[in-house]
């Protein structure tokens, strides 16, 4: 038995102290948007007390889907390194990028190069996305969607090169007999991909070779929400699942933070898998089991 924690957009605050030069590009508009919005619902506070009712759990590996800073400013990332180490050590924890953390250019290189081996594992060749960690019987394959976008567009995109090393990474860990977790930012859904402001280039591909290879779970962020749909695969539908912003106070109408648990058995010649989903209600700051449910 495995037991997979997931958490997403941690949005760490509160902001650095950001130079006039930082904000002459794309950041201008995401520091409007964090003084004028986010500032009253993204509370440290709210995400460090969900960290230690996760870490309370004994998780055996923590997945991090994404946004974990803000503006891609340097100061960001070196507070997101810290907050990694202090979630766990890079053998039970990986991080993917979100849009957040590609929000200018650099700001994914940067990501690359602060977060070391949270954002690192075996990969097929010299490009560090999908990379692959093998945890017990699962093979969590991360996934990058993460792009430079204009103002005022949260899109991501994952490339046909990109696309090839997963489908070559969900066939080798198939033949392995392993349980196959693919992470991934932006949810690959057709129902949000085709934004053109939110969504996925690339996902309907995609879905083709999740439906052709297969994989077992599908775990993203970036909606600020909890979700659970489906994808077609090879031998019944694959669960998606996302989960709500870390460090979301229920206010004005946001879901409030919550982190997933999923616990993992081989049963047979098949698998059983158990969704929790733990976090706050909308009145009160208790954190508490939201949701059970069994998804194999």
């Amino acid at each position: 038995m495995t037991v997979l924690a997931h958490i997403s957009d941690i949005h760490l605050a509160p902001l650095p102290r950001v130079t006039a030069r930082e904000l002459i590009s794309k950041r201008i508009t995401g520091w409007l948007n964090w003084r004028l919005k986010r500032a009253r619902y993204m509370h440290p506070e709210t995400m460090a007390a969900l960290v230690t009712h996760l870490k309370a759990k004994s998780p055996d590996f923590i997945a991090v889907t994404g946004d974990l800073v803000n503006l891609a400013a340097a100061r960001e990332f070196h507070a997101a390194a810290d907050w990694l180490k202090r979630l766990g050590p890079p053998e039970m924890v990986c991080a993917i990028p979100g849009n957040h953390d590609a929000y200018v250019r650099g700001g994914l290189e940067q990501a690359l190069l602060g977060w070391g081996g949270y954002m690192r594992g075996e990969t097929l060749d010299d490009a560090p996305f999908p990379y692959l960690r093998r945890i017990d019987d699962l093979a969590i394959i991360a996934c990058s969607s993460a792009v430079p976008q204009p103002p005022f567009v949260a899109s991501g995109r994952i490339d046909n090169a990109q696309l090839d090393r997963l489908a070559e990474l969900l066939r080798q860990t198939r033949n392995e007999n392993r349980f196959r977790v693919v992470l991934i930012h932006h949810p690959p859904t057709p129902d949000w991909s085709h934004s053109r402001r939110n969504g996925l280039a690339g996902a309907a591909r995609m879905r083709e070779i999740l439906a052709a290879e297969g994989a077992e779970l599908v775990l993203h962020g970036h909606l600020h929400k909890a979700s659970l749909a489906a994808l077609p695969g090879p031998n019944g539908d694959i669960p998606v699942v996302g989960v709500t912003a870390a460090s979301s106070h229920a206010r004005h109408g946001e879901p409030p933070a919550r982190y997933n648990l999923f616990t993992i058995a081989r049963r047979g010649e098949g698998w059983s898998c158990h969704l929790c989903e733990f976090g706050y209600q909308r009145i009160g700051d208790e954190i508490a089991l939201r949701l059970e449910q069994r998804l194999y």
